[in-house]
C-alpha cells in the first residue's frame, strides 16, 4: 500500500511551477530579442530577399533588351540586316545564402 508523501508532493509542485516560470521567461526573452533585431534591421533600411530577387530579374531582363536594341542599332548604322534575337539567359542563381538577410529566431 502506498501513501502520499506531502513533502514530495510539495517539491513536485514547486518544480512544475519553476519550469513554467522558466518557460515564460524564455518566451519573454525571445520576444524581446526578436523585437530588438527587427528594429535594428529596420533602421539599416535593408531589403528583403524577395525584393532583391525581383530587382535582379528586372536588371537581367533590361540587359537582354539592351543587347537586342544594340544589335538592331548596329545593324541600322552599318546598313546590314539585323541579327536574330539573342537567346534569353536564365537568371543567375545566388551562389550562397550568406548574402541573405539574417533571420530572427523563431519563437
Amino acid at each position: 500500500m502506498q501513501t502520499r508523501n506531502k513533502i514530495l508532493d510539495d517539491i513536485s509542485q514547486l518544480m512544475t511551477n519553476a519550469v513554467g516560470v522558466a518557460q515564460g521567461a524564455k518566451d519573454e526573452a525571445d520576444t524581446a530579442l526578436k523585437g530588438w533585431v527587427d528594429r535594428w534591421l529596420a533602421e539599416r533600411d535593408l531589403v528583403t530577399r524577395d525584393e532583391f530577387d525581383a530587382v535582379r530579374v528586372m536588371a537581367t531582363k533590361s540587359r537582354e533588351e539592351n543587347e537586342v536594341l544594340r544589335a538592331r542599332l548596329d545593324a541600322l548604322e552599318g546598313g546590314a540586316k539585323p541579327k536574330a534575337k539573342p537567346k534569353a539567359r536564365a537568371a543567375a542563381k545566388p551562389k550562397a545564402k550568406a548574402a541573405a538577410k539574417p533571420k530572427a529566431p523563431k519563437s
